[in-house]
């Protein structure tokens, strides 16, 4: 149980984050302001969280294959 809580954590922050720079949030103002939709701005959210995990997914995918491979050395 322990385990699951954090990955359900990982699944469901990145939508109540908004995580746009203050070049980014001016920019989704202005199109905003001329009238296209916000998918713009859910777009930059996604990019930005994407970039912000996916190395750290990485690190614990190898992390854990390797902590699993030296267990069955021992």
């Amino acid at each position: 149980m322990k385990r699951i809580i954090p990955l359900i954590a990982l699944v469901i922050l990145p939508s109540w984050v908004d995580a746009q720079c203050a070049m980014c949030r001016t920019q989704v103002v202005n199109n905003v302001s001329a009238g296209e939709q916000l998918t713009l701005a859910q777009g930059l959210n996604y990019g930005i969280m994407y970039l912000f995990f996916a190395p750290y997914v990485a690190m614990g995918v190898v992390a854990y294959f390797w902590f699993k491979k030296s267990k069955k050395r021992a």
